[in-house]
């Protein structure tokens, strides 16, 4: 490989299988049993304010947005909210962690084709059990050279698993769907950051994409990544 690039690094949520539309789903029905005691738009902006809150006691994952949700509820009804509700947030949170996988186009394809001249690794954060299960579910867990579940996705985190299971960050393309968590720190520790856009993201994922940066690229779904890495590996590295 002409450009040195040996590791490439995939996302899980959204960028190999759907995830965040189960969010969505869940957040509709907790607007239906919170409409007697606010509007839907201001309930989702008192969540939103909630899981952004929490992230850094509960993490990542439906576990902490099921405790979201309930906080919520106990504040937008000032500590009224039937105990009804209560447990149906909690069987919408199980529902979510019994979801099906339903893998997202070209996943399989993609990881194939790239692991044939590339270390692939998964690299995913979330709740550790629910993320080892949808993975296990996917079928796609024998087609990795090394899972990372992590709690959260920096610079120092990309380039600490880079290192460990390739030849560093510098040789290194992370492949997903938030600008956020993916793709800027990846470019951040010295990697490609290669953007695949899902159309659902969470508010909080939301960032600016790095337009001056030439490792940066974008690519509509993963169909388009193998042409990619053989494109990059023709011209170099910037």
């Amino acid at each position: 490989m002409s450009n040195g690039l040996t590791a490439i690094g995939f996302d899980a949520d959204d960028t190999l299988w759907h995830n965040e539309q189960f969010y969505r789903l869940t957040q509709e029905r907790f607007a239906e049993l919170l409409r007697d005691f606010t509007e839907p738009d201001h309930l989702m902006e008192r969540l939103l304010e909630a899981e952004r809150q929490n992230i850094g006691h509960y993490g990542f994952g439906i576990k902490g947005f099921v405790l979201s949700m309930i906080e919520t509820a106990i504040d937008v009804t000032e500590e009224r909210v039937p105990a009804r509700v209560i447990r149906r947030l909690i069987e919408a949170g199980q529902d979510m962690l019994q979801h099906p996988i339903e893998l997202l186009p070209f996943a399989r394809e993609a990881i194939e084709s790239v692991a044939d001249s590339h270390r692939v690794i998964l690299i995913t954060k979330g709740d550790l059990l629910d993320q080892e299960r949808k993975l296990a579910q996917s079928g796609l867990g024998e087609l990795f050279d090394a899972v990372e579940i992590v709690s959260n996705k920096t610079a120092d985190v990309y380039a600490d698993i880079f290192t460990r299971h390739a030849h560093g960050a510098e040789r290194a393309m992370m492949v997903g769907n938030s600008m956020k968590s993916d793709v800027v720190p990846a470019i951040q520790a010295g990697g490609w950051g290669v953007y695949v856009p899902h159309g659902l993201v969470w508010a909080l994922e939301h960032e600016e994409p790095p337009q001056n940066s030439p490792r940066y690229r974008e690519i509509p779904d993963l169909g388009g990544l193998p042409p990619l890495v053989a494109g990059i590996a023709c011209v170099g590295s910037p």
